[in-house]
């Protein structure tokens, strides 16, 4: 079944294990998840019944990379497939849109935010859509690894654009969060599929290794095939910059890969090494997603992963050519305190959630408008746990959010004022009349006023925007839309500030201590004292019948122990006045005893970021010591 559309479109003789029994459910008009390996072809799952289903597949993906890797997979098989980011040109992003509305693509990839933007939800009220296919699906469970709290709108996204079936896509999911992903969106247990985890042809090895000694290791093992395809992951982004330079010195071709760089010196990296022109690629894990080059030979975990999910998936990157591949772990217990830190570093302080409670308690309307950006400075809340705080709130009753729509509103004019009045006639003439009179031009940019405009006369601004979408794509107008603005409904002010706040850090801390032991967790599984195939495979809940896989370093060379091997000097010895002198002249107020331990252990929030504490010379100079001893030794510094 379904075989001949398989090589008509794709040139595929065969499905491989699992695609069939989904796309046979998607095809019957079901919802389905998918829970394959990386590099299982999971894509395949959404790809073909897109072409096989009426209407278009909406994919939401969560990196620019994967999509950016998928569209030109598909456009290469004369698929008509586009993707919306930040970035295209303004009339590449309006022609994807009107392909879209008039239903000449079958697939549209987008991010989860784009449902938020109040120019693509106008757009996507005129699409016909038949499926909604979510990458990394365990996104949506806050017991997931990688929980985005953004995900957890997707079900409500679904049933307000009428999009009646859902495919959940998903390489790394325990049962819990198989279990949380289905119940969010109503899908049966028995439409899950799950194909395993286990792969035959990684070779799991667990190297301990001094960290002095890591850089000689590291440059040993790719030596030993310069020319293998290899990926060397990293914690920190200055590490993978201090790495690619030392495999450079030693005349191995690498470059590194990070979130910090700018986008197009990332995406000249990934088409190298996509290309087979650039041999190492020296990544934190802001690099691999949706990556399919099958002939990777070797991942090496420079640095411990974050978790064994995030394990699971890097390793999953090599070796999908069926060939045999490393998968290498330095080990040693010398950054898993910066791991940790990590995890503190996104828990808020009490006091800034106690402040947003009284913002909401003090509100005088039940409709609360919001700049998360600003607000995330003034909280000192990094947006990620800014955005899982305000799920929290609407989980409380508190809130109920509604729609985000853009403060501003500009355009630059392609044809004059007088010449778009001029192609109406009649109400519509005497509405464009009273538009263009609440405008400002300042050079080149015309600014809408829509509130006063609104109060000038009697119109919606929903009729405002269709109308400034309809002049850019008649090609009129060139239209940009900035200052994002969330909207939210207060559903309650009867609320005990304290108890509530109370009870939303100790969420924070509850799920903080999950995360730490993820960590710990890990850390287990890499000193295991059985075969490291057989426990992965466990983890996530796969039963493999041979007690020793013969492939890993446990069933070949035994038991393993992590050692940390850099002595660090106790803190009471550290001049701490010294090392916080600059932070605390310059962050003022801010120098609170947690800011100063953030500051030490060099985790960045949103005040660091405006004052540039990034830049002083001592900030991340305790990152290898626990988070709680530093903070102890800021709250007697304070």
């Amino acid at each position: 079944m379904f075989e001949q559309e398989l090589q008509r479109y794709f040139g595929f003789s065969s499905f491989k294990q699992g695609q069939q029994e989904v796309i046979t459910r998607l095809l019957n008009y079901q919802s389905a998840a998918a829970i394959f390996p990386t590099g299982a072809g999971k894509s395949l799952c959404y790809q073909l019944p897109a072409m096989l289903l009426p209407h278009l597949t909406l994919v939401v993906s969560p990196l620019l990379s994967l999509m950016k890797d998928q569209i030109d997979f598909l456009q290469e098989h004369g698929i008509p497939a586009a993707r919306l980011d930040s970035t295209l040109s303004r009339n590449d992003y309006t022609a994807i849109l009107e392909q879209a509305r008039r239903g000449e693509l079958k697939i549209l990839m987008i991010s989860v935010e784009r449902f938020k933007n109040e120019r693509f939800r106008h757009h996507l009220e005129r699409m016909r859509v038949s499926l909604l296919a979510i990458d990394e699906a365990h996104c949506i469970s806050e017991w997931g690894h990688n929980f985005r709290p953004e995900y957890l709108k997707l079900p409500v996204y679904a049933r307000e654009f009428n999009i009646s079936q859902v495919l959940l896509l998903t390489a790394t999911a325990t049962e819990q969060v198989i279990g949380d992903m289905c119940r969010k969106f109503a899908i049966p247990r028995e439409h899950v599929t799950v194909t395993g985890f286990y792969r035959r042809n990684l070779f799991l090895q667990v190297t301990p290794t001094r960290e002095a000694d890591k850089i000689k290791q590291l440059a040993e093992r790719i030596r030993q095939a310069p020319h293998d395809p290899t990926i060397v992951y990293v914690t920190l982004q200055k590490t993978a910059e201090e790495v690619a330079e030392a495999l450079r010195a030693r005349n191995i071709s690498a470059a590194p890969y990070h979130a910090g760089m700018p986008n197009e010196d990332r995406e000249q990296i990934q088409n190298r090494f996509m290309a087979g022109e650039l041999a190492c690629v020296v990544a934190t894990i802001a690099f691999g997603m949706g990556i399919d080059k099958r002939d990777i030979r070797r991942v090496i975990h420079y640095d411990l992963p974050k978790s064994l999910e995030n394990y699971s998936q890097e390793i999953g990157r090599s070796g999908r050519d069926g060939n045999v591949s490393l998968c290498e772990v330095l080990a040693n217990r010398d950054n898993l305190n910066i791991l940790e830190n990590f995890v503190y570093g996104d828990t808020p302080e009490y006091e800034a959630i106690h402040k947003l409670l009284l913002m909401i308690k003090q509100q005088q309307h039940f409709i609360w408008e919001v700049k998360l950006t600003q607000l995330s400075t003034d909280l000192n809340i990094r947006l990620l746990p800014l955005n899982t705080l305000f799920v929290y709130l609407d989980m409380e009753g508190l809130i109920r959010p509604k729609y985000t729509y853009f403060e501003e509103y500009s355009f630059k004019h392609l044809l004059g004022a007088a010449d778009i009045i001029n192609q109406f006639q009649g109400e519509r003439r005497e509405f464009l009349g009273a538009l263009f009179g609440c405008c400002e031009t300042k050079k080149t940019w015309t600014y809408v006023d829509i509130p006063l405009l609104l109060a000038r006369y009697q119109t919606d601004r929903q009729r405002v925007i269709a109308a400034l979408e309809y002049f850019e794509e008649k090609g009129w107008i060139e239209l940009q839309a900035k200052q994002a603005v969330d909207v939210y409904d207060i559903m309650t002010q009867g609320f005990e500030v304290d108890m509530v706040a109370e009870k939303i850090f100790t969420l924070f801390h509850t799920k903080e201590a999950h995360e730490i032991q993820r960590i710990h967790r890990m850390v287990e599984f890499f000193e295991s004292e059985t075969c490291l195939s057989r426990r992965l495979a466990g983890y996530f809940g796969e039963r493999l019948a041979e007690e020793a896989c013969g492939h890993c370093s446990v069933c070949q060379q035994g038991k393993v122990a992590i050692q940390r091997t850099i002595a660090l000097s106790p803190l009471s010895t550290m001049d701490m006045a010294g090392l916080t002198r600059e932070f605390v002249s310059i962050a003022g107020k801010h120098a609170t005893p947690l800011n100063v331990t953030k500051f030490l252990c060099g985790i960045q929030t949103p005040i660091f970021t405006r004052l540039k504490i990034r830049n002083l010379p001592h900030f991340g100079a305790l990152e290898r010591y626990p988070f709680a001893e530093v903070n102890a030794e800021a709250a007697k510094l304070c």
